[in-house]
């Protein structure tokens, strides 16, 4: 199965390029029909991660995709899967 990875750790302390980088592999997933995104924010104090979580819940981003889940094993690491 094909996934896009995107791992936040170079760009931890820019939002601005966080949200782009978000917008970018939500895009590309979409039109190139990919159905799993994984997100690494890292684990730190958790800032980042919930950061992600809400950008993802804004409403025109929500639409594009089918669910977010959590790695249970990996506190640092989202999945955003999609439903072509």
């Amino acid at each position: 199965m094909a996934k896009l990875k995107l791992d936040l750790h170079e760009i931890f302390n820019k939002g601005w390029k966080i949200d782009q980088a978000l917008n970018d592999i939500i895009d590309e997933a979409v039109d190139k029909r990919i159905p799993l995104i994984e997100i690494i924010p890292g684990k730190g104090s958790g800032q980042l991660k919930k950061k992600v979580i809400r950008f993802l819940e804004q409403k025109h981003i929500k639409a594009k995709y089918h669910r977010i889940d959590k790695d249970s094993k990996n506190f640092g690491r989202l999945f955003v899967r999609f439903k072509h």
